[in-house]
């Protein structure tokens, strides 16, 4: 037969097919999303996300310890306070759980890079992302809080700050709130593409952060919309985010490479803990392979254009980095 372009040539051993990856991954890519609570000696494993646990600040460096060992550098805390209230108080507390974590954190880990969620729905008694007026989340007014917020976890030992709450010009807001504290350094990963998903039922069980009554999708964007998603990230940009996010991450391949291709700032996407769960799931009743499914999707949010992977499995995507299996 006489072929003279056949491209199984590049595919002959594992050497030859690593040697021509289009795709390059990297552990300090990976960030670890992790839950913080209130109390002493907890370790509690989330039943919606198995492997998943949330831990109290006394123990909070079994799993930062953890994290350090398998060579992921990066990771993100979620706190769940004990009380909670209508301004969300406890997110902005000079002692709150998010705050202690971090002081925690930055002087037994000091090599670890700390990332800051921004945002008040695991604070308020309603579970919403803002402060509301009657039944709305009053946009305005809820930027001060923010603001208030990413100070007081940078104040604490955040390294980043990740807005997360999808009000309009937050960035801006946080972004001036850094500055005027002397925090000029301090990076802003805005979810700046963040839709009202289905994937993040197993997150509001283990952030305790479901509203208490309507949606978020006054806020959060309707997955049907693209050139929306666009209108976010270019806003975001102008006010000053230095890091774009798509979340959720499995789904939304197009809109992480146009978004890529488009902005001159890194691109992270989160693979939210729906994507996790269904993972899981799938593999304990034996439908699936569990390591293969987990690299695969990871592969495929790498190829679309993420910079920075958001990611529960960020442990075993580390390992199998180290292998050679992804990467």
């Amino acid at each position: 037969m006489d072929q003279v372009i056949r491209p199984r040539r590049l595919r002959g051993n594992a050497v030859l097919r690593k040697m021509v990856r289009e795709t390059r991954m990297d552990k300090s890519s990976l960030v670890y999303p992790l839950f913080i609570v209130e109390g002493e000696n907890i370790r509690e494993e989330i039943c919606s996300m198995p492997g998943q646990y949330r831990y109290s600040i006394d123990r909070l460096g079994e799993p930062l310890e953890e994290l350090e060992k398998a060579g992921v550098s990066s990771v993100m805390f979620f706190g769940i306070p004990a009380h909670k209230d209508e301004l969300g108080s406890m997110a902005y507390a000079e002692d709150g759980i998010i705050q202690r974590a971090f002081e925690k954190a930055r002087r037994d880990f000091p090599n670890l890079y700390l990332i800051g969620d921004v945002c008040m729905c695991e604070y308020t008694s309603h579970g919403h992302c803002g402060i509301l007026c009657g039944s709305d989340v009053d946009n305005d007014k809820t930027l001060e809080y923010l603001a208030k917020t990413a100070v007081s976890q940078v104040q604490a030992g955040a390294d980043m700050v990740a807005p997360s709450d999808m009000m309009d010009g937050r960035v801006e807001a946080i972004r001036n709130a850094l500055d005027k504290n002397g925090f000029y350094h301090t990076p802003i990963m805005s979810y700046s593409a963040k839709f009202a998903s289905s994937f993040y039922g197993p997150f509001r069980d283990a952030a305790e952060s479901t509203p208490a009554f309507g949606d978020r999708k006054t806020y959060q964007m309707d997955y049907h919309n693209r050139r929306e998603a666009m209108k976010e990230v270019l806003l975001d940009v102008k006010e000053g985010a230095d890091i774009v996010m798509v979340k959720p991450a499995a789904v939304y391949g197009d809109l992480i490479r146009e978004i890529k291709e488009t902005v001159k700032i890194p691109v992270a996407s989160y693979s939210v803990s729906g994507e996790y769960s269904m993972i899981k799931a799938a593999a304990l009743a034996g439908f699936i392979d569990e390591r293969g499914v987990m690299c695969e999707m990871a592969a495929s949010a790498y190829r679309a254009g993420t910079d920075i992977y958001i990611t529960y499995f960020a442990k075993e995507l580390a390992e199998c980095m180290e292998k050679g299996v992804i990467g």
